[in-house]
Order: C-alpha cells, then sequence, then structure tokens
C-alpha cells in the first residue's frame, strides 16, 4: 500500500465523522438543559422561600386519643 492510498482511505473515512456529530448533539443538550436551569432558577428560589415561610408558621393540629375505647 503506498502512501497514496494510505491518503486516500484515510480521507474516505467516515467514522470519526458520527462522534463529531454526537459530540455537538451532546453540548446542544447541555446547553440548553444550562439554559433552563438559570431561566427558572430565580422562580424556583422564590417559591422554596415562600413554602419555607407557610411552614415555620404552620401549627400541627392535636387529634386527640384516637382508637381507644371509652
Amino acid at each position: 500500500m503506498t502512501f497514496l492510498n494510505t491518503i486516500k482511505t484515510f480521507a474516505a473515512d467516515e467514522s470519526g465523522a458520527v462522534t463529531v456529530d454526537w459530540v455537538v448533539l451532546t453540548a446542544a443538550i447541555v446547553g440548553l438543559g444550562l439554559a433552563v436551569v438559570t431561566s427558572v432558577r430565580s422562580g424556583v428560589s422564590s417559591l422554596a422561600t415562600d413554602i419555607s415561610t407557610s411552614l415555620t408558621s404552620a401549627s400541627v393540629a392535636t387529634l386527640g386519643t384516637l382508637g381507644v375505647n371509652q
């Protein structure tokens, strides 16, 4: 096999192109995920603060003695 044939074989090989496609697709998915997290972070933080405030001020009612025959 000559050097020219080796170069032609290397240029015609497409197995690396599939890897590049998957890398680009994965990078796009990760970027989209980061964009979503960034856009909803403030709303989730605000909601968590509201829930924490509501639970802190909540009280538990006593039910008395349940299941006791009198």
